[in-house]
């Protein structure tokens, strides 16, 4: 009943992955299992038949799931089952998506879904990276039209050494973490974070990880042919009308091409003036003619048109339809400090480009807690981007944030972490939000600008400010011309070949995202695009400085201050006291919140509060209840109880003592609530500590009297 086929992928350093087709999920379309070690990924694909009345674009779903079960654990919360996806789950949906989408013919307008799941889970294998190899895997086995296969690998570099697919242990010590998707003879995508690289050590990482991937894809097309899967399906989802066509390019082309040309820097007018001549073109049309007319064809006829049209202006003239350079950055103006009550904040506008970005500041209390199948930690830098639908002018509810959000949000969180330790010099949770007020391109290299800003407004220590830039490329095969655009707009993004963002800091690369729409983008080509970058941030960079040049001595007045204090572990139940009493009393007392951890066999204490004499009160308690008391020292005591042969007094925090009668003067104490009563404060001095007992003396204080005779 079975025919199971298995191809094997080695990896060169004793490693290997396995295919695996025909045993699990015959239903599906395709489906394939992809195994590495223990860690295994169940990958399948089902399209529809025929596409839905009216779309004209590729319908891709792609979803990744972990199975908590994978890694024999149960689910958090309530319910005991997997929910939602993370954001990490996310993140690799979006990794997958973005590599297969633009291999489908364009033609092809059926509703096709994607889904891979983890159903077995090793904690050194990072299965993020075999994703897109099973999913192309699965396409390949399937008779759906696909342009692939494709691949998708992780490159670290450990010690200086490139490898493909690292473990977690390698990859936590690596100064390199991309993500590379390709064809054969193609590079589709680039993600990653780095420690400030070079452009060239960006492009060898990229190569490395291209010839892997061409392995990957060699066997993928032996399996298609093994399975018998190399014709793939017909189908018919367009319906065209050449007359309309061509009446719309004949009247319409050279109109578009002359406003692509003006230069118009509002993206707004621009608009306007392209939508006048989709009036006018319909205008020319009858009553009769309107009723019987394909909204759906005229619309998708006119894009086309306007995209020519646009990409023929610039490729003719070097200039970009809002008068740019290809080189030419937008006008900028930051400011900080605009948000009197934020711990910081800074607002970064890029053309039509405006983010507006604050700080806030926490104590570990406010971590996030990430309970991921393969990672259980916690994390003390967040940063997340808001794109509401006001910023691109659309009226429509906003609804929350969706993948666009979490994968630029990512984006700009790791180009900005390299730059920040959380330790000795940032002990606070620290969280970035990035509202985008303006949207004309760009905007999370915006957030990754702005975030530099604020961070530096509220004091927080980074090492070096971080910009970023996102490059476009207009290229055609026939004539060979091509343009890479710097700074590029939200309509060269749509209509362009390449959305390549690149982040750093004046010494390198600290992060990079890329995707392209066409086949095939040399190394020549990236190689001016990645240098063309540089030239761009270190623009960007000298006029965020001319702002603020560096993160400011101290944070604000209202900010929250941190103090950290170090202890022996047992003291910790001393100072948390039975049920947290003792806790709960000192914070309400001075008016901050404290925190304490056992690390490496010591109790970290962090206090945390706005009240600067409060913070100062419970470090001088803590640190008071956790020092050893001296003989000879002479202490500030608090009378706690009068007994009839003397008083004691907490002389230390939670640390009584006897003053005994004889002790309270020179002269003879009748009754000692005649020198005392409760609450009282003096000063003592230790004489001596016999078993655990304290004995005090207030008239060792005192002047002895001359002696009578």
């Amino acid at each position: 009943m079975l025919k199971i086929v298995n191809k094997t992928i080695d990896l060169g350093d004793g490693r290997t992955i396995e295919i695996e087709t025909g045993k699990l999920a015959k239903q599906a379309d395709g489906s394939v299992v992809v195994k590495m070690g223990k860690t295994m990924l169940l990958a399948t694909v089902c399209s529809a038949q025929d596409a839905r009345p009216d779309v004209d674009f590729m319908p891709l779903s792609v979803e990744y799931k972990e199975k908590f079960s994978a890694m024999g654990r149960f689910p958090g919360g309530f319910l005991k089952r997997e929910g939602r996806p993370s954001d990490s789950e996310i993140l690799v949906s979006r990794l997958v998506d973005r590599a297969l989408r633009p291999l489908f013919p364009k033609d092809f307008h059926a509703e096709t879904f994607v889904t891979i799941q983890l159903i077995s889970a090793e904690s050194e294998v990072l299965p993020d990276c075999l994703a897109g190899l099973a999913a192309s895997a699965a396409l390949s086995v399937s008779d759906i039209p696909f342009d692939g296969p494709i691949s998708e690998v992780r490159v670290g570099r450990v010690n200086g050494q490139l490898v493909v697919n690292p473990s977690f242990s390698q990859l936590a010590e690596a100064d390199i973490d991309i993500m590379v998707g390709a064809t054969y003879d193609n590079v589709l995508m680039i993600e990653g974070e780095m420690k400030e690289i070079s452009e060239e050590e960006m492009l060898e990482t990229i190569a490395f990880a291209h010839e892997a991937i061409k392995k990957q894809c060699e066997v993928q097309i032996e399996l298609a042919k093994e399975v018998g899967k190399e014709v793939k399906r017909e189908y018919c989802h367009e319906e065209n009308d050449e007359k309309l066509e061509k009446s719309i390019r004949d009247f319409a082309f050279d109109k578009m091409y002359a406003i692509a040309s003006q230069g118009i820097n509002a993206k707004e007018v621009r608009s306007e003036e392209f939508k006048k001549i989709e009036q006018d073109f319909m205008a020319t049309f009858s009553e009769e003619e309107l009723a019987e007319l394909n909204k759906s064809l005229f619309s998708r006829y006119f894009h086309d048109v306007q995209k020519d049209a646009v990409r023929k202006s610039i490729l003719d003239s070097q200039i970009r339809i809002d008068g740019r350079e290809t080189t030419e950055i937008r006008p900028i103006w930051c400011e900080v400090d605009y948000l009197p009550a934020a711990h910081g904040s800074a607002i970064f506008t890029r053309g039509e480009t405006q983010s507006l970005t604050s700080i806030t500041l926490g104590t570990k209390l406010d971590e996030k807690i990430i309970d991921d199948v393969m990672l259980r930690s916690k994390e003390r830098f967040l940063l997340h981007y808001n794109f509401p639908p006001f910023s691109t002018g659309d009226a429509r509810p906003y609804r929350g944030v969706g993948r666009r959000e979490v994968g630029h949000g990512n984006l700009a969180y790791r180009a900005l972490k390299g730059m920040l330790d959380v330790g000795e010099d940032n002990p606070y949770t620290i969280r970035v939000v990035s509202d985008i007020l303006e949207s004309n391109g760009s905007s999370s290299m915006a957030t990754v600008c702005a975030g530099s800003l604020a961070l530096m407004d509220a004091g927080i220590r980074i090492k070096k400010p971080v910009t970023g830039i996102a490059m476009g490329l207009i290229s055609d095969k026939e004539t060979g011309k091509h343009a890479i655009l710097s700074d590029i707009l939200g309509e060269e993004d749509h209509l362009g070949d390449m959305d390549f963002k690149v982040c750093g800091t004046r010494d390198g690369i600290t992060a990079v995202q890329m995707d392209i729409k066409i086949d095939g983008l040399s190394q020549e080509l990236m190689k001016e695009a990645l240098s063309q970058a540089q030239a761009g941030r270190l623009h960007i960079m000298d006029k965020i400085t001319e702002t603020l040049a560096e993160p400011r001595p101290d944070f604000k007045d209202h900010a929250p201050r941190i103090e950290k204090l170090i202890i022996d572990k047992e003291y910790i139940g001393a100072i948390i006291g039975s049920g947290g009493k003792n806790i709960q009393e000192l914070q309400s007392r001075t008016n901050s919140v404290i925190t304490i951890e056992e690390i490496d066999g010591k109790g970290e204490v962090e206090i945390f509060g706005t009240d600067k004499n409060g913070i100062e009160d419970a470090k001088d308690y803590i640190a008071g209840l956790t020092a050893e008391p001296e003989v000879g020292k002479v202490y500030n005591a608090t009378v706690k109880t009068i007994v009839q042969f003397g008083a004691f007094l907490e002389f230390m925090p939670q640390r009584d003592g006897l003053l005994h009668v004889s002790e309270i003067d020179w002269k003879r104490v009748e009754n000692v609530t005649d020198v005392l009563k409760e609450g009282d404060v003096i000063e003592v001095k230790l004489l001596g500590i016999d078993r655990g007992k304290y004995k005090l003396s207030r008239k060792a204080l005192l002047p002895r009297p001359e002696k009578q005779d």
